[in-house]
């Protein structure tokens, strides 16, 4: 286990830091409370947890399982909010997971796999602390948004890859690997998709809910984070459209490549037909065949071939086979 920070605040400032197995005050107003912040603890340490805070047995249970979905739940006076993670690495998207356990004086975060910004968030929010100040409500807002703001930069590298797909499919043949990373990145984007929806749930409950910790002049900062998770739904809804439409345009621009070279095939075929026929007639091994003696028999079959291959030439030109 990594202890990323834990410390006591009141009035939006730090007035200690603290170990896990501290005893609680008894006497606590709302502008003091503690901030736990660790990253993949056993069950042992958060059974240490759980015995200073009252923490519920099936949170805890669940706040160890790496891959739970995002939810949110109330325990009492306490809440437990789960969410997903999620970063791009190559073009898969990697997801990890945020337990939070609030209640009006603590707030407690398990990190899986999201270790990354949990120091930053504490640092920055040190800095405000008149928001910080407003209690735990405020530092669960900062962590969601935190969640939240991680998406778009996701969402904006794989655009950049796809817009460019788009392009080169409108001037080449996409080649095999090319279709294959279509594939993975509509199958990534899709689950990134089943993400959002039940992150945009959670939000939009905290929002239109009444949760204990969670006071009315919280709500419109979690509103502003719901905007945010819209706003990626929307994105990657789009990006998901645009992957299908490369897709299609890339098959459709193949099949009309290769109707127009089956054409061209088609009308050479055909003019070189004439001269194949003709030859074939004359190179038949009969000894009485009219025209045999002809004196200018070669030049004039020559000719032939030549006429009646340039009238196919020029037919075959205007309709635009060649």
């Amino acid at each position: 286990m990594t202890v990323l920070g834990a410390c006591r605040y009141q009035d939006g400032k730090r007035t200690r830091d603290i170990l896990l197995d501290d005893e609680v005050p008894d006497q606590m107003d709302r502008s003091e409370f503690a901030w736990i912040d660790l990253c993949d603890p056993t069950m042992e340490e958060l059974s240490t947890l759980q015995d200073r805070y009252g923490l519920h047995p099936l949170m805890v249970q669940a706040s160890l399982d790496a891959d739970q979905p995002p939810k949110l739940d109330v325990y009492g006076d306490q809440l437990f909010v789960i969410a997903r993670t999620a970063r791009l690495d190559d073009d898969r998207i990697l997801y990890g997971a945020v337990a939070v356990f609030v209640s009006h004086h603590h707030i407690i975060i398990v990190r899986h796999n999201a270790a990354s910004h949990g120091a930053d968030l504490r640092a920055q929010l040190e800095t405000a602390p008149k928001l910080l100040a407003q209690g735990v409500d405020y530092v669960l807002h900062a962590v969601l948004n935190e969640v939240v703001d991680d998406y778009l930069p996701i969402f904006e590298m794989v655009e950049d890859d796809v817009l460019e797909m788009e392009r080169r499919s409108l001037d080449t043949f996409l080649g095999r690997a090319e279709v294959v990373r279509i594939f993975h990145l509509r199958c990534e984007l899709t689950r990134f998709q089943r993400t959002l929806g039940p992150m945009g749930e959670v939000i939009r409950k905290l929002v239109r809910g009444h949760y204990p910790c969670i006071s009315a002049e919280a709500l419109p900062y979690f509103d502003d984070v719901m905007d945010h998770v819209m706003r990626v739904q929307t994105m990657v809804d789009g990006l998901l459209q645009v992957l299908v439409s490369v897709f299609e345009l890339s098959s459709l621009l193949e099949q009309q490549r290769t109707g127009a070279i089956t054409r061209q095939l088609a009308a050479w075929a055909a003019i070189l037909a004439v001269p194949t026929a003709l030859a074939g007639i004359y190179g038949m091994n009969f000894r009485y065949m009219p025209e045999l003696e002809w004196r200018y028999g070669y030049f004039g079959v020559v000719g032939i071939m030549a006429l009646l291959c340039s009238l196919l030439w020029l037919r075959f030109r205007r309709a635009g086979w060649l």
